[in-house]
């Protein structure tokens, strides 16, 4: 979530066992716990009343929308195919040139 390596993690224990003090680190702990759960649990509240889930839902419907309508307006295959008929057909002219 915060992308905190465990370098990282023990550093900031050190320091806040120097600050702190080893008797209110597990109150300072406890009060930090609580204080991520009530964000946490207002980010969930936040998103259900805006209707997060359902918004993201959406998104990836018009994605998945417009991912097929750009996979149906290729024609890139249908150029290449024409491409090639043009080349045979090219080549099949300049051999009845040469013949003649």
């Amino acid at each position: 979530m915060f992308n905190i390596g465990f370098a990282e993690l023990l550093l900031v224990l050190v320091i806040a066992y120097v600050i702190v003090g080893p008797k209110d680190l597990p109150k300072v702990a406890r009060w930090l716990g609580r204080m991520v759960r009530r964000a946490r649990q207002l980010i969930r509240e936040l998103k259900e009343e805006v209707g997060w889930n359902e918004m993201m839902a959406e998104t990836a419907d018009v994605r998945r929308d417009i991912d097929e309508a750009m996979k149906e307006a290729d024609v890139s295959a249908e150029l290449k195919d024409a491409q090639r008929e043009l080349r045979q057909s090219v080549t099949s002219a300049e051999k009845e040139a040469m013949k003649k």
